[in-house]
């Protein structure tokens, strides 16, 4: 009887997703802002919320995260993005990240890094952000990170020391998109060139394509048109191996 009771519960309990976003908002020296990209951050989270996970957001700084102004532009706005917006509980959490620092390291099923170019500042050089996405792989649990965001996993490292994209296949922003927002001058590093550097077994679509590729328990996706099919492949890879 007792062990009837358990089943239910066990099959109740809600898959939790943490959302790291950027809190860097200077475009290098050309006075201009960056932060998060919003498709980035508005696709990913309906798409978790849709599967009945709870969400988090956090923050290398906490607080309000900026966000690029140019995601916010007509051109890039989307239904969601749109919806996310209008949507006061997502912009309550959007208000009050949670310090990254402040994160237990196994609190999560999974994690998931949305881009837009302030990643590449910050997050990049955070070992706050490594040892998260160390833990997380080693622990069984997956990452997912799309656009900028790859070039998070710079400085991420296997057990035995070796770059953790090495021999993974990996996407990210390619440089011709790099190139196409004109800003190949004005970034630190080029994704596509890091990872490749790195020694991952880069792949890519054509320029603003939706592309995802999957090793094991890293998703990375290629721009932000990848980031609802990055999110719904973080979906299914928890939903088929119960992580």
């Amino acid at each position: 009887m007792a062990s009837g009771h358990v089943g239910p519960l066990e099959q109740e309990r809600v898959m939790k997703i943490l959302i790291v976003l950027t809190s860097h908002d200077e475009l290098g020296d050309t006075g201009r802002r960056t932060g998060f990209w919003l498709e980035e951050l508005a696709a990913p989270y309906y798409r978790f919320k849709e599967s009945g996970a709870q969400i988090v957001l956090a923050s290398p700084q906490g607080g309000q995260p900026p966000l690029d102004p140019k995601s916010n532009e007509p051109q890039f706005q989307t239904d969601l993005t749109r919806r996310f917006e209008a949507d006061p509980e997502a912009t309550g959490a959007l208000a009050h990240t949670v310090r990254l620092d402040a994160v237990p390291a196994h609190g999560f099923d999974a994690v998931f890094y949305s881009g837009g170019h302030g990643p590449l500042w910050d997050l990049a050089e955070d070992p706050v952000s490594a040892r998260l996405i160390e833990t997380t792989l080693r622990s069984g649990r997956p990452v997912a990170l799309v656009c900028h965001a790859p070039g998070v996993l710079r400085h991420v490292v296997n057990e035995d020391g070796s770059p953790l994209v090495s021999g993974k296949r990996v996407t990210g922003f390619t440089n011709s998109e790099e190139e196409a927002v004109q800003l190949t001058d004005v970034v630190p590093f080029l994704v596509e060139d890091e990872l490749v550097k790195l020694g991952g077994a880069y792949s890519r679509a054509g320029d603003w394509e939706p592309y995802v590729q999957r090793d094991g328990l890293l998703i990375t996706g290629q721009n932000p048109a990848s980031s609802a099919p990055a999110a719904d492949a973080l979906v299914a890879l928890l939903n088929e191996g119960g992580v």
